[in-house]
């Protein structure tokens, strides 16, 4: 239930998708009784989460990101402004509900942050990644953590 509520709630998260077939896989080897008392609790857990951006996109960014490999996006900021940026991803961050792409601008010579649900269109390039840390990115938030599998 705790894996169902958690991928529910973030459709934007990276390697949502193959988390959610997960989820699948594993209420498909449930017994009987167990999958219908895990439906019945699932109906009982509500989540309001924003739609989820294209998987074309959310794709993309996870083959550069696993594959460090510049990225060209088609951006638009806040205040409405489009560009296209050559970026070289360094992390996925999660703040106050939004999903971010860090990663050294081309464009702007800086690190940056892009919301995901910012990105338009993303295409993976063949330019490796220059190298950058992510100890470039700055201090984590005190609450912040990596998530690495144990006892996340």
């Amino acid at each position: 239930m705790a894996l169902m509520a958690a991928v529910a709630a973030a459709p934007d998260a990276p390697y949502a998708d193959l988390a959610a077939a997960g989820v699948q896989k594993l209420l498909d080897v449930l017994d009987p009784k167990t999958r219908a008392r895990a439906d019945e609790l699932a109906h009982r857990v509500w989540v309001n989460a924003l739609p989820a951006s294209s998987r074309a996109i959310k794709s993309a960014l996870e083959v550069a990101m696993a594959e460090q490999r510049v990225i060209r996006i088609r951006y638009t900021s806040r205040d409405g402004t489009s560009t296209t940026r050559d970026v070289e991803p360094v992390l996925f961050a999660s703040t106050n509900g939004q999903w971010y792409l860090v990663g050294w601008c081309r464009l702007r010579n800086a690190m940056r942050w892009f919301t995901v649900s910012g990105i338009g269109r993303a295409s993976v390039t063949r330019t490796a990644c220059g190298g950058h840390a992510i100890h470039e990115v700055g201090e984590p938030p005190a609450n912040a953590r990596p998530v690495h599998g144990r006892g996340v």
